[in-house]
């Protein structure tokens, strides 16, 4: 059967082949995305899609605290307050119009993204040698 939607079938692929920490690269990146959309929609004063791409940003944010392992991790205790923050501060940005909140969430995001990605390359590294790759 032909695909419709190639980039869906792409999007959808290279979310079932991904590893977990990919997949949490994925969400970070997908909560900065949904963010960026909310900004735009309150410059633009879209109250419906500002409310939209802020409730995305909130389930991942959720779907990020609930896979945290607090038992296993002693830092995970730590994120877990992180992402508590980021969540009140998404809810108080949708409730105020608030962009600065929004600022301050897509910061700590994107702190937390870029670090992500400096543990998935030093995986490869010590997995794969020195190139990363496979």
């Amino acid at each position: 059967m032909a695909t419709r939607n190639p980039y869906q079938a792409y999007q959808n692929n290279a979310i079932t082949t991904a590893s977990s920490g990919e997949l949490t690269l994925m969400l970070y990146n997908g909560c900065l995305k949904f963010i960026h959309l909310a900004k735009k929609a309150l410059e633009n004063k879209n109250m419906d899609e500002k409310n939209k791409n802020i409730q995305k940003a909130q389930n991942i944010i959720r779907e990020l605290m609930v896979t945290l392992d607090t038992e296993k991790f002693a830092a995970a205790e730590k994120m877990l307050a992180l992402y508590d923050f980021m969540l009140r501060e998404l809810i108080q940005a949708n409730i105020k119009n608030d962009s600065s909140k929004l600022d301050t969430v897509e910061e700590l995001v994107a702190d937390f993204r870029d670090t992500w990605k400096q543990v998935i390359q030093l995986n490869r590294q010590q997995t794969y040698g020195q190139g990363g790759k496979a």
